[in-house]
């Protein structure tokens, strides 16, 4: 599909938009460019051509030449795409952790016997749970797969904001999440631990809700403080 005068100035003001320029500002911009674009036409200049193929490409750097893309370190968007990575996962290791602990897997067999006497004896025999190797291959597994999504959803939303410093802030996460990751299995085993001591036979109903929770938002906070690491905020004097 060719390229419009209007598409391309939608494209460029979205563009704008997303960057933080000021609608005021990216209003009269996007009045400039299509007197340009006119003007282009007019010589018999394709608007694919004149705009180099890539329309946020160029709105991105126009914006940027201009001084007025803001000084944004997109702590928050590093943070809830962190969160959005973590959550599936948080929730199979949960659904693992259940698995595990509750038996639910767990094979048995009852028989009765009558004595000569007429005593009815009820046998139950447990079996090996297979929940158990169950829950510890798949915890693993979580874990590998909360790394993979973590660092696509932040990748994603940082490219998606034409953010600076994306591999740097790649590079450095990949390094800092394992020891996330870490933090958040022992915040969820502590949050386990204390449930079981403190609420007992009901305690699902606080280690579910506060266990993911705590798994989600320490991905979350991870992921901030490693591109608050990356990208320190620009002081007065620098």
């Amino acid at each position: 599909m060719a390229l419009t005068v209007d598409g391309a100035i939608h494209t460029a003001t979205e563009t704008w938009r997303r960057l933080g320029v000021e609608q005021a500002t990216a209003e009269e911009m996007a009045e400039e460019l299509a007197a340009d674009l006119t003007a282009a036409s007019s010589d018999g200049r394709s608007i694919a051509d004149y705009m180099g193929g890539d329309v946020e490409a160029l709105a991105t750097s126009w914006a940027d030449e201009r001084g007025l893309v803001p000084v944004h370190r997109y702590l928050k968007e590093s943070a809830i795409a962190a969160a959005q990575g973590a959550a599936l996962p948080a929730l199979a290791a949960l659904a693992f952790w259940f698995v595990g602990v509750s038996g639910l897997l767990a094979p048995s067999s009852e028989s009765l016997t009558t004595t000569i006497d007429g005593h009815v004896l009820r046998e139950i025999r447990q079996f090996a749970d297979p929940g158990v190797p169950v829950m510890w291959v798949g915890l693993p597994v979580c874990v590998l797969v909360a790394f993979l999504l973590i660092r696509r959803a932040v990748r994603g939303t940082l490219q998606y904001h034409h953010a600076p410093a994306i591999e740097a802030t790649m590079r450095n996460l990949t390094k800092a999440l394992p020891v996330i990751l870490a933090a958040a299995a022992v915040l969820s085993v502590a949050i386990g631990y204390f449930g079981d001591r403190e609420i007992g036979t009901y305690q699902i109903f606080f280690t579910a809700p506060m266990a993911l929770a705590g798994m989600i938002g320490t991905a979350a906070a991870g992921a901030a403080w490693v591109r608050s690491r990356t990208c320190p905020p620009v002081t007065a004097g620098s």
